[in-house]
């Protein structure tokens, strides 16, 4: 069978998080979708890059992503990078006919997800985009309730994603705090309420937003005693009204003080309710209105289905279905979707079609903040 050779753009956070998805993929799945070995690793600095490849046993470190977009050797990118290094990267994966896998967002800005769109029209390779909170079996099985009409009509929604880091005026600004490099909330963490609601009850009609910088200036992360401008925002307020007809309330922040990596959403219909949060990914709770509520509320109220491991076949028995599931397990599951897609030679959902469907809504909601309007919503 082939070996698929992999090279990872950018080995920060995220980068870890891919390179540990095929570290592990074999004790997950069994079969696994295709055979796959990391052989390259390029970030900013040659000595992050070394370092990179040791931890991941590549083949080559290197600081300039052609040696991987470029070289005819290589069959799948990962682009884990900043913001505002993905376009280039990303078109010459594309020209290069290259497997991709993206983080999210797509781009930095609108204008950059245009120029990808224009490049889609001649890529024949496999791509998908990093949504992995629509890889919980919690959220997939929310996906199959809403779907089988165990909700009824959906009539209201909310969601948060709540971090606490920003609170503290002596944050250092970090590259997720500047516009110049697409950062703010709504790209880094309001990017994936939109897509799960988009998955869920979308598509989206309108929306109205506001946001808010807490701080004027932060220390610099090389020199705390020098103030630099902070002009991404730390939050994000935001009504949505879906196609479907129902009306709910979107919030991305991270002056949430006391919260960590807190992802909640709550689906409301007719007959019944769905509500998740990330905190808690071994559980999906529903509400059924069918159940009688009499005598003194009889079984009436919240049922936590514990949706836990219990992922479909190929997926491996392992730890087991019953133990608690963590936040690295949905990207585990998130990438073996990506591979599934590679091995069949078909299109991965969410493909770059979704990335540029998230890139456009978006730039509504930043569009929406800057007027003090409602937004028409034309995807």
């Amino acid at each position: 069978m082939k070996t698929y050779r992999v090279g990872i753009l950018g080995f920060g956070f995220i980068g870890k998080v891919h390179a540990y998805g095929y570290l592990n993929l074999p004790l997950f799945y069994d079969p696994v979708p295709l055979h796959a070995r990391i052989t390259h690793v390029v970030t900013r600095h040659p000595e992050t890059a070394e370092q990179a490849r040791r931890i991941v046993g590549a083949d080559v470190a290197g600081t300039d992503f052609r040696i991987v977009t470029e070289n005819p050797q290589i069959d799948i990118v990962h682009i884990c990078t900043p913001n505002d290094r993905h376009k280039e990267a990303l078109l010459s994966a594309m020209h290069h006919q290259k497997h991709i896998y993206c983080d999210k967002p797509l781009v930095a800005h609108w204008a950059e997800a245009e120029e990808v769109r224009a490049g889609l029209s001649g890529y024949r390779g496999v791509a998908q985009m990093t949504f992995q909170n629509r890889f919980f079996p919690a959220t997939m099985r929310a996906k199959q309730l809403i779907q089988s009409g165990a909700l009824g009509q959906i009539l209201a929604f909310r969601a948060c994603y709540l971090h606490g880091g920003n609170a503290n005026p002596q944050a250092p600004l970090q590259w997720k705090s500047t516009a110049a490099a697409g950062g703010g909330v709504i790209a880094d963490l309001a990017s994936h309420v939109l897509d799960l609601l988009d998955w869920l009850i979308g598509p989206f009609q309108a929306l109205a937003a506001a946001t808010q910088i807490a701080y004027p200036d932060r220390p610099s992360p090389n020199d705390p005693a020098q103030r630099l401008p902070a002009d991404a925002e730390d939050s994000v307020f935001l009504l949505a009204r879906m196609r479907c007809g129902a009306l709910g309330s979107i919030e991305a922040t991270k002056l949430a003080t006391g919260t960590e990596d807190e992802l909640r959403i709550e689906i409301h219909g007719a007959c019944g309710a769905v509500r998740f949060n990330g905190m808690e990914p071994h559980y999906l709770e529903l509400h059924d209105a069918s159940v009688a509520e009499e005598p003194l509320g009889g079984l009436r109220g919240w049922n936590r289905i514990a949706t836990g491991q219990r992922y479909l076949a190929p997926a491996a028995r392992f730890p087991t279905p019953k133990a608690a599931i963590g936040w690295l397990r949905s990207h585990v599951a998130c990438l073996e979707n990506f591979l599934e897609a590679v091995a069949q030679g078909r299109p991965a959902d969410p493909g770059l079609d979704q990335g540029l469907r998230i890139q456009y809504l978006i730039e509504r909601v930043r569009q929406s903040a800057a007027q003090s309007c409602w937004v028409p919503v034309d995807v």
